[in-house]
């Protein structure tokens, strides 16, 4: 999937275990696929799973997430994965690593929403009970986070390599529109809030077709909650994204930013992913696009 990721398997994620957490050497070890763009995954007994960066970059994110994670715990409407033992290098692997809880359900790609109007209102509970929390202290956008969180203008520069780079690909007169329009919208104006900073349906677990769990904080950080009003259109359809917009009362300014956010975020994977490399996140990337359209 990348160019500079290290190769993880089964003898290895044993060995580590065996020699830092034997206590668990002997529960059963398995993949989990889809694994993720920041990490391999090994689910370990029924209560566990491995987490392990795939490249040097995304150390940072998972150290990230062992940090705060527990400061979110108990004050969000979704289930969030929480760490249990932090890993140390070894056995031929160069970073640290970590255990968390396993969290029972499906990535809503495979197992989608059965009622999108009840998602709505189940994503804009989260958003709120998210950004209720005091940001004191908590880290702002930045390389760790993927500047999720930054002002827009942050990405331009890239945002228009990648549409020279795509011009063949998408239509670069109207998708460039969208973004003109969501650099003119006016900046954040309140504080910064917490942001997960990577809602899409990838990171969504739902459970008998319900929103149960949100995974992959990574990208969590203090910023624009822009970044996460763009799950209107990254996991709603179009007829339910005035539901969620109502619920969360989102201003016109922050609207037009999240869909600048789609553009930013659609632009980014489809430039650097190929259907071979992430045939998943490239085909979620271009939905998100033609609906940010």
């Amino acid at each position: 999937m990348h160019r500079d990721e290290v190769t993880v398997d089964e003898t290895l994620v044993h060995g580590l275990l065996a020699a830092q957490f034997p206590e668990w050497a002997d529960l059963p070890l398995e993949p989990v696929e889809p694994r993720g763009t920041d990490n391999w995954l090994y689910r370990l007994g029924a209560e566990l799973v491995v987490r392990l960066p795939c490249r040097e970059r995304t150390v940072a994110t998972l150290v990230r997430e062992r940090t705060w994670l527990p400061r979110l715990a108990g004050r969000l409407p979704l289930e969030i994965p929480l760490p249990v033992a932090a890993g140390e290098p070894g056995a031929g692997y160069p970073w640290t690593w970590s255990v968390f809880r396993w969290l029972d359900g499906e990535n809503a790609i495979d197992a989608p929403l059965a009622d999108v109007a009840q998602a709505a209102l189940d994503l804009a509970a989260l958003l709120e009970a998210l950004q209720r929390i005091d940001p004191e202290g908590g880290p702002g956008p930045g390389e760790e986070n993927f500047f999720r969180g930054a002002p827009l203008v942050t990405f331009d520069p890239r945002v228009r390599a990648d549409l020279a780079r795509l011009r063949d690909e998408i239509d670069v007169p109207a998708v460039t529109a969208v973004w003109d329009e969501a650099l003119d919208a006016p900046a954040l104006e309140g504080p910064p809030v917490w942001v997960h900073g990577d809602l899409d349906r990838r990171n969504l677990l739902t459970r008998q077709g319900r929103l149960a769990a949100v995974v992959d904080f990574g990208c969590l950080g203090v910023g624009d909650p822009a970044c996460d009003v763009a799950v209107a259109w990254k996991v709603l359809s179009p007829g339910t994204r005035d539901i969620f917009r109502s619920a969360r009362s989102v201003d016109d300014a922050t609207w037009a930013r999240a869909r600048g956010w789609v553009v930013s975020q659609s632009l980014g994977a489809l430039a650097y992913y190929t259907p071979e490399t992430n045939p998943s996140l490239v085909a979620e990337a271009r939905r998100w696009l033609g609906d940010a359209l």
